[in-house]
């Protein structure tokens, strides 16, 4: 699966929306990636998280302990990939702003953990769940994505996996092109609700 396989998935899902969106990160973009729309249909999501655990086996990076997601938005991810790869699934979640295992989950020191997101813009997430896992001892030793929208320019603290890459433009609140003024701004994000 390609790139414009990935995006076709999403436009078949009414997952690839445009207009004026203010992104997880902050940042502002026309295009927005709603995949809890993808994520409703299993055979979609079984479709894309098969192939990202191709490409993840075709990147070599040997026996893996677990996988670990950031929640929400990587859980569903998260557990298809590893159903995919047969290793177990856990998540991360944040308590007081900061990404932690709750819910009996553990890890033991050394374990070899990949983390699987859903949707890498900026890195962040990515770099404050990779920094939760390697605190408790583990070795993370990638991250896989549906897509990184950032075109290979997000810093994530791993390599980085992606199923498909694009550049969708960003900008911050203060450097937004008229075109994107001129639209109401909306945040269908869900980073403020679990802080």
């Amino acid at each position: 699966m390609n790139t414009d396989d990935v995006l076709d998935e999403f436009r078949a899902a009414g997952a690839l929306l445009e207009g004026h969106f203010i992104l997880s990160s902050g940042r502002h973009s026309p295009v927005f990636l709603q995949k809890a729309f993808v994520f409703m249909e299993p055979a979609r999501t079984t479709r894309l998280c098969k192939a990202l655990a191709e490409k993840i086996l075709d990147s070599d990076l040997g026996p893996l302990d677990v996988i670990i997601s950031p929640a929400v938005g990587g859980i569903i991810p998260g557990y298809e990939t590893s159903r995919h790869l047969d290793v177990p699934a856990m998540f991360v979640e944040r308590d007081k702003g900061k990404f932690c295992l709750r819910r009996g989950f553990s890890l033991k020191k050394g374990a070899k953990v990949l983390i699987v997101e859903d949707i890498v813009t900026t890195g962040l997430s990515s770099r404050e769940c990779i920094e939760a896992v390697r605190a408790l001892g583990a070795d993370v030793v990638a991250e896989a994505c549906l897509i990184d929208r950032s075109g290979g320019k997000a810093d994530v603290g791993a390599p980085l996996i992606a199923l498909a890459s694009v550049d969708f433009p960003t900008f911050a609140a203060n450097e937004l092109p008229p075109e994107l003024e001129a639209i109401p701004a909306h945040k269908p994000g869900s980073r403020d609700l679990y802080a």
